[in-house]
């Protein structure tokens, strides 16, 4: 019997509410309505994917804690943006390293959004040095990479996404086999999700798979910064 699903309706329909009253005070108002309907179902999707996540590698973290666990925050941050709608419209969940300091380090992802959710793993942004790293495991180690990349269920299930330099990165042979890989700025695997799929009974266990299926580049990505899988 597949396990209750942690997520419903109302968690999409809040979220496209938010996005037509993106406002204090209307938050304020119906912040009840997002406790009950995003953030305890969110929580508690953590809480129960933590044995799940042990399995899979006993180095990342579900942390259910409401603030500076594995939820993002639904507050933005609007120092730096023209754009000053307080609320984030989606919810993010990132199960990280152990040794992770931020977002930027390798994890698993669950990004919800009406219409628009999606898994995702790998490394998002990462900082310079850890980019190089990734860059020259990559160059070492090529049939590791592609190794990494290459499983049918990982071929049919991901698709690498991000952001990528225009032209080679310093110091690489612009003819190198990989240098479309090379230029990567992101090292993020994605794969999109309905409504539907989300809302659905036995989603923690689906999760659970497309997670398994993504270990090949996570382990990639730890080994080449020197963190263990």
């Amino acid at each position: 019997m597949s396990p209750a699903p942690n997520f419903d309706d109302k968690l999409f329909r809040f979220l496209r509410q938010l996005k037509k009253n993106n406002r204090r005070d209307w938050f304020q108002d119906h912040k009840e309505q997002y406790e009950d309907s995003v953030k305890h179902p969110s929580l508690q999707f953590i809480s129960d994917f933590g044995p799940q996540l042990r399995k899979i590698s006993p180095e990342f973290v579900a942390d259910p804690r409401p603030v500076g666990g594995s939820l993002f925050r639904i507050y933005r941050d609007v120092r730096f943006s023209k754009d000053k709608s307080p609320y984030k419209t989606s919810v993010g969940i990132q199960f990280r390293h152990k040794q992770a300091k931020d977002a930027h380090s390798p994890g698993f992802y669950l990004h919800l959004e009406p219409g628009d959710s999606f898994v995702g793993l790998g490394t998002w942004h990462p900082d310079g040095p850890t980019l190089n790293r990734i860059r020259a495991a990559i160059a070492d180690d090529p049939k590791g990479w592609k190794r990494a990349l290459g499983g049918k269920k990982f071929a049919e299930t991901f698709r690498l996404e991000g952001d990528s330099l225009k032209r080679p990165p310093k110091g690489y042979d612009p003819e190198h086999p990989l240098i479309e890989d090379l230029k990567r700025k992101d090292f993020i695997a994605v794969m999109k999700l309905t409504n539907t799929a989300v809302t659905a009974p036995g989603f923690i266990d689906e999760y659970t798979r497309l997670c398994k299926t993504g270990v090949p580049l996570m382990r990639f990505l730890c080994d080449a910064t020197d963190v263990p899988f």
